[in-house]
């Protein structure tokens, strides 16, 4: 089981930019395809991006294609999400877990975007 702890968030506004981390302690990072996932204020929790083991592979929803990468370190146990052009949509608690997900999630770290 992966378990992962999200860092990065905070207070940006709009067009600005922001890089989360999310540090895997559970073992086995570099076997998992890995994902961000967010979740807005009274919706559920939703896909944003996936990076298979070796990033050769990355999915993204549509609504963040071409603003948001996402990307790995094996060696680090570590997975990214480079967020730029940020909008006030974007506003939510973001979680990394695996791809897909088995169902364990880490606290999170909110991002809110003002306008």
């Amino acid at each position: 089981q992966v378990e992962q702890v999200e860092s990065g968030g905070g207070l940006v506004r709009a067009g600005g930019s922001l890089n989360l981390s999310c540090v895997d302690s559970g073992g086995s990072f570099s076997d998992y395809a890995m994902a961000w996932y967010r979740q807005a204020p009274e919706t559920e929790r939703v896909f944003v991006a996936a990076i298979d083991p070796s990033s050769d592979m990355r999915y993204y929803t549509h609504s963040v294609k071409g603003r948001f990468t996402i990307s790995r370190d094996n060696a680090k146990n570590t997975l990214y999400l480079q967020m730029n052009s940020l909008k006030p949509e974007d506003t939510a608690v973001y979680y990394c877990g695996t791809y897909p997900s088995d169902g364990a999630w880490g606290q999170g770290t909110l991002v809110t975007v003002s306008s």
